[in-house]
């Protein structure tokens, strides 16, 4: 991944926000390198990662997948149809053309990061306005594996690359190896 940021889409009312959200989704956009992970692959993450079967409560938690063109749509479209084989249940996930992402309020981004407040206090030293920990990558990386996405081999090849000093580095391998969070089996790249 190069960048995740939490946000709104999916709907039509011009800036929403959390408290007035109009007919968008709660959603997640992911910036990624197609020379590492294909877009087939981010979508058999999404598959992974949640029961494309459940009907949501509401449109603010509903499940889509926004494309960016035909090429998208098709390989979401396929994708879908094989998850509802698998599943042998319909699938509710919407499958939509994007037309726009609101950034969600700053207490939305990094949410695990933003728990581990010595690790957050380097992050906010190393970008001193809230957008740049929004936009960073090592952010995105620490958030990912701090909610148990990566492995113990991807953490120890990426440690020296998220820019924490010894001690925020000590600190994340503490808070990885109490077990808690569990790796999951859906890693980041």
């Amino acid at each position: 991944m190069v960048r995740t940021r939490v946000g709104y889409a999916g709907g039509t009312k011009k800036d929403p926000t959390y408290r007035s959200l109009g007919d968008h989704t709660e959603t997640l956009q992911i910036d990624y390198d197609p020379s590492v992970i294909s877009f087939e692959g981010l979508l058999d993450i999404f598959w992974k990662s949640h029961d494309p079967t459940s009907r949501p409560w509401s449109r603010q938690y509903r499940s889509i997948i926004l494309y960016h063109n035909e090429e998208q749509k098709r390989l979401a479209m396929e994708s879908r149809d094989r998850q509802a084989v698998l599943q042998k249940k319909p699938i509710t996930t919407e499958i939509l053309p994007f037309s726009a992402f609101y950034l969600a309020e700053d207490y939305h981004q990094k949410y695990r990061l933003q728990q581990e407040e010595e690790i957050m206090r380097e992050f906010e030293s190393m970008y001193p306005i809230c957008k740049g920990v929004t936009d960073s990558t090592a952010a995105a990386r620490v958030n990912g594996f701090l909610g148990g996405y990566g492995s113990p081999d991807d953490l120890k090849k990426e440690i020296g690359l998220l820019g924490l000093s010894e001690q925020g580095k000590k600190r994340l391998i503490q808070i990885l190896s109490s077990g808690r969070p569990a790796f999951r089996a859906c890693p980041l790249k």
